[in-house]
């Protein structure tokens, strides 16, 4: 009995100091520093292990690995198929022609540009970290000693500070949006409802310790458009309702999920699908008009790209999301690996896996531009209109724009874009008088 009694003891302290240093102070919007001591220390032990792991690689170390200088692979030849094939067939044929295509093959089996956007991205320095293809903390006594501390630090303090931050901040949306959801619909209903999502997600945040820098926030949406984003993580939707509400979009789930769901639907003009209802195309393009086209809703909030792309690149945006009409009101994420990588591969970790990489990690800092509103133009359809969204959020968030559909991360390319590819090939070879 006396054990429990001072494990219940040590658990109140515990709720209590988290409450008054953190969840109160989240709650108001306001912060005592903390946050920004933490990063402080962290940025000066980053620096120093850097400095620690250039001296260390300038020392013979028989068993490490040289990483390369850039993320590549392998070194790219950037001439364009077109000049290559003319310039090849300026002599008559021989048989060493063929290594130039053997050569672009082997290149996009090993690292085509598509592939290599669904795993994390590669760091230029080490993170103290153990996401790493080499021992860099056995460089030194001094840097395995850190990283020791540092792995004590993540799995002993922050681990369990942040998964009790979490619970309190699902509890607090549940239970929040549910009491607000009794209310009758209204103005007081909408500012409460406002309210307790701006609460939770500001705690949320803290049990990521979430740094988020907001940019340009004069163009923040408004109520009446649409919020389009690129998608890195599923964390995107709580960084950006930190600093504002969105009436969300997706399908129904169960679980804690679907508890979540059916609590703030009460509250908020969600639109949540059914699994049947999602793969109707006009059903869900005829839900979303009709919320658009009431002013007083909150702006809907919509990642095109459909999946989760590694923070590097911004992949095909679908086009349905620009079909319904009214603004679109571009955001560009841009996360900072340094300090943890807030990519989901959903292909090798299951959510849980995911979000226990998230909170061992050391912080969640990112960077969010709210681009100036767009409306789509007369003479422009919908692909047009949503190649122009992207190429605005990718200027902004400096990411590579790449055309192709973010659906290959687990479906094979399509018959009809091989024969495309295969037709464009044999155009070429005609042109330049390999063939006739």
């Amino acid at each position: 009995m006396e054990v429990l009694w001072a494990v219940g003891q040590v658990g109140a302290v515990w709720l209590a100091l988290v409450f008054v240093f953190i969840v109160l102070p989240s709650a108001l919007g306001v912060s005592l520093g903390i946050s920004e001591a933490y990063m402080w220390v962290l940025v000066k032990t980053l620096e120093w292990a850097t400095i620690r792991l250039q001296k260390g690689v300038k020392k013979p170390q028989p068993q490490m690995l040289q990483t390369p200088a850039a993320n590549g692979i392998i070194e790219r030849d950037e001439t364009p198929m077109e000049k290559e094939i003319a310039r090849l067939h300026r002599a008559d044929f021989e048989f060493s022609h063929i290594f130039y295509f053997c050569r672009k093959g082997f290149e996009a089996i090993v690292e085509d540009e598509v592939t290599q956007r669904f795993s994390s991205e590669e760091l230029l320095s080490w993170n103290l970290l153990t996401r790493t293809n080499v021992d860099f903390h056995y460089i030194s006594l001094r840097l395995t000693v850190v990283w020791v501390i540092g792995v004590i630090v993540r799995y002993c303090f922050l681990l369990p500070l942040r998964f009790t931050l979490a619970a309190i901040g699902i509890t607090s949306m549940i239970v929040g949006t549910t009491v607000v959801g009794q209310l009758p619909n209204g103005s007081v209903k909408d500012y409460l409802s406002e309210v307790v999502h701006l609460t939770c997600s500001r705690i949320l945040v803290r049990a990521l310790s979430g740094t988020i820098h907001y940019h340009n926030k004069e163009n923040r949406p408004q109520k009446g458009g649409i919020c389009v984003a690129n998608h890195t993580s599923p964390i995107d939707a709580i960084i950006l309702t930190n600093d504002g509400c969105y009436a969300m979009v997706g399908q129904v789930h169960g679980g804690l999920m679907g508890i979540i769901q059916r609590a703030t639907v009460k509250a908020c003009p969600h639109v949540w699908f059914e699994r049947s209802e999602i793969k109707d195309r006009h059903l869900v393009t005829k839900r979303l008009r009709e919320h658009v086209a009431d002013k007083s809703k909150l702006p809907i909030l919509i990642f095109p790209e459909g999946t989760c792309i590694n923070n590097t690149s911004v992949m095909m945006f679908k086009k349905g999301s620009f079909e319904i009409g009214g603004t679109i009101y571009p955001v560009a994420i841009k996360y900072d690996p340094q300090f943890g990588d807030a990519f989901w591969n959903s292909s090798k970790y299951n959510i849980v896996s995911y979000l226990l990489r998230i909170m061992t990690s050391w912080a969640i800092v990112c960077n969010v531009w709210y681009l100036p509103p767009m409306v789509r133009k007369e003479d422009e359809d919908a692909v047009q209109f949503a190649n122009r969204v992207r190429s605005a959020i990718a200027r902004q968030g400096g990411l590579t724009e790449l055309p192709w559909d973010g659906g290959l991360k687990r479906a094979k390319v399509k018959d009809t874009f091989k024969e495309e590819q295969q037709k464009n090939y044999s155009k070429m070879l005609v042109r330049n008088g390999s063939i006739g």
